[in-house]
């Protein structure tokens, strides 16, 4: 909990229909080995201490006392367990007979959660022997199983009064199929985990349907949702139970069980994360502060001693969140991308009835996909390719092999390349400014960097253009550009492309595209990708580029990450630092603080040059466009990110 996780569990165990003390002892097994896992909250399926396919046996005494008896017992079993614990049996009242989850911890019964949706359709006749609870109901409080004044109703949350984001509502089965789901109600009323215990059976397709309307609910109620389903021992007669027990949280699928099997599954839900988007997505605070449902919502409190919490950290943490690990998905995701790059520029070109485009071309991997995205632009817009200008300004830091690679890459690409030298410029600038040559400092490279843009704005005013700006996301993040140097353009178009993106967008069209098969296209941008990144504003040793750029301000792998938690969901240093050394990065400790506080000070330095960076397509949900999705002010101060990441050494 330190870092905002809880550990949950679902579990379907072995089961007998009616034999409620086989089944008893099945749940305090499971609910032992999975709080030895460090799950604090546990949830096991609907009616699993009867069994949900008890059918007219439900009005028997015997089974009622026997289920009451067994609660008992499995709540005096599980007293010493640090796990709230969701399991199921019906409760008898006066008016009916209610589909209960009942809720424990620490010896306590701390709530009886009635069903309010009876399925009486197809194969499902529950109001044939329960009552609902509806929705419109008070909480009562009612004696049950040795307990007095236990809440009794649908308007229930458990709340760990330590930590008070852990706020988890219930709900069972049916009342997740129908269009406003008790659960709605809970998350606008302050829950952030819903525990569904479920009786649902197997048919051909509902498990995809189930593993869709779990994923969808817990993403539109910014949620984790734990669905615990009736295990393979309920099938009966005309009936087959399968087990599908899921965790979901916010649309993402963190455990599945499979079909048929009787395993417990674990996830660990990050409820700060969860809590940030709530905080973040203002539409869900306004639909919650006009919440019309009935607000007289009891909270029973307790401690979950979450700070104990053993168990190992088994969540995945993606070490490339920008980009899917699946090859499929990828190469989907690469055209989207492409599409929405290149639509954007497009609509500008047709806005301002541009004919031309201007792209300082270097033969790196930022460049090259800014030519590749223009010439995508051009033909959306009918525009011969030629016009297309691509300019190449060899000067002191230039090697032959990008040099090489703009030149033909322009030829393949159909663009119009021409070349500026720009050394005599740059030189006569020194002299100018009264500086010596032989001193490689940021004057040096910045007049480089400054007389390219010079270059390409007058060669754009020449050609009745606009130049195309070729930075991308991590050099705007971490400031790794020349302030009005290649920071300017007229249009950004890798502004929201992380460079760890910016990688697989070139393979993509080295691969996929239509152009991969033509000519040289391919073998160009291959060697592109082989090139280390770099700004080539240093002399080159024996013709070798030696301004490697990761060298000087870390791996763009270990920055892409930082930048997506932080502004993505605002997390801590501490809590960045402690998921890049769970994301299976190949680098150590040491190493990813290090840089993790490169990353801090230049974010925090360079805020000046992102509120005047030029338009451009947003891609994805992170952007520093002080338009969008970014506006901090300049001079604002680092101190308090770094004292927690001096407390971290």
């Amino acid at each position: 909990m330190k870092y905002g996780f809880v550990k949950t569990a679902c579990a379907s165990p072995r089961l007998k229909v009616a034999d409620c003390k086989f089944n008893a002892e099945q749940i305090i097994t499971v609910a032992k080995e999975a709080s030895k896992n460090g799950a604090s909250v546990i949830v096991f399926p609907e009616l699993s201490i009867t069994g949900y396919t008890c059918g007219d046996l439900f009005f028997q005494r015997t089974l009622q006392i026997a289920a009451e008896a067994q609660l008992k017992q499995i709540i005096a079993e599980t007293s010493k367990l640090d796990s709230v614990i969701f399991t199921g049996l019906p409760v008898p009242r006066a008016e009916g007979i209610y589909n209960c989850a009942a809720v424990i911890y620490h010896g306590e019964l701390l709530a009886l959660i009635a069903k309010s949706y009876l399925p009486t359709y197809g194969e499902f006749y529950e109001r044939r022997h329960f009552t609902p609870f509806q929705q419109n109901m008070d909480t009562q409080f009612i004696d049950f199983a040795g307990f007095t004044e236990v809440p009794f109703g649908t308007d229930i949350l458990i709340q760990d009064e330590e930590n008070p984001q852990v706020t988890i509502g219930c709900e069972l089965c049916e009342d997740l199929w129908v269009p406003v789901p008790p659960s709605s109600r809970h998350i606008l009323a302050g829950a952030v985990i819903i525990a569904n215990l479920s009786g649902g059976n197997e048919i051909i397709g509902k498990a995809d349907y189930r593993r869709s309307l779990v994923k969808s609910h817990s993403a539109r109620s910014l949620c984790a949702y734990l669905y615990a389903n009736a295990g393979l021992d309920e099938s009966t007669q005309d009936m087959v139970f399968a087990g599908h027990n899921l965790i979901s949280e916010n649309g993402s699928l963190l455990a599945e069980s499979s079909l048929f099997s009787s395993e417990t599954i674990y996830a660990d839900i990050d409820v700060e994360r969860l809590c940030q988007e709530r905080r973040r997505t203002t539409s869900f605070g306004f639909s919650a502060n006009n919440n019309t449902f009935n607000s007289n919502y009891v909270v029973v409190q307790i401690n979950l001693n979450l700070e104990k919490a053993g168990g190992d950290f088994t969540r995945y943490v993606d070490p490339h969140p920008f980009v899917p690990s699946d090859k499929e998905k990828r190469t989907q995701r690469c055209l989207e991308v492409i599409t929405l790059q290149a639509q954007g520029l497009a609509k500008r070109l047709r806005h301002i009835n541009c004919q031309s485009a201007v792209i300082g071309l270097s033969g790196g991997l930022d460049s090259t996909l800014a030519l590749l995205i223009t010439c995508r632009a051009f033909d959306l817009c009918g525009i011969e390719r030629s016009k297309v200008r691509a300019i190449t300004m060899p000067c002191f830091g230039t090697t032959d092999r990008t040099y090489n690679n703009a030149c033909q890459l322009a030829k393949e690409c159909g663009a119009t390349l021409k070349e500026v030298r720009i050394a005599d410029a740059v030189r006569q600038h020194f002299a100018d400014l009264g500086h010596d040559e032989s001193v490689h400092d940021v004057t040096y490279e910045n007049c480089q960097a400054r007389e390219r843009t010079q270059v390409l704005m007058d060669y754009a005013n020449k050609t009745n253009g606009i130049v195309i700006g070729t930075g991308d996301l991590s050099e705007l993040a971490l400031g790794w550009c020349t302030y009005n140097g290649d920071h300017m353009s007229m249009y950004g178009v890798n502004s929201s492309i992380p460079k760890t993106l910016v990688r697989y967008l070139v393979q993509w069209f080295a691969e996929d595209s239509e152009d991969a098969k033509k000519g040289q296209f391919a073998s160009v941008l291959k060697d592109i990708l082989d090139t280390p990144v770099s700004p080539e504003l240093l002399p080159p040793k024996d013709g070798v580029i030696s301004q490697v750029t990761e060298d000087l301000v870390g791996p763009y792998e270990l920055h892409d990450f930082y930048l997506y938690y932080l502004l993505r969901f605002g997390f801590s240093p501490a809590k960045i630092y402690f998921l890049a050394q769970n994301a299976n990065l190949p680098y150590g400790k040491d190493v990813i603080l290090k840089w993790l506080k490169t990353f801090y000070r230049r974010f925090f330095t360079q805020q000046f040059k992102r509120s005047c960076m030029p338009d451009g397509a947003k891609v994805g949900t992170i952007n520093l466009s002080p338009r969008g999705d970014w506006r901090m002010p300049s001079d604002a101060m680092c101190s308090a990110w770094n004292e927690e990441l001096e407390s971290l050494n």
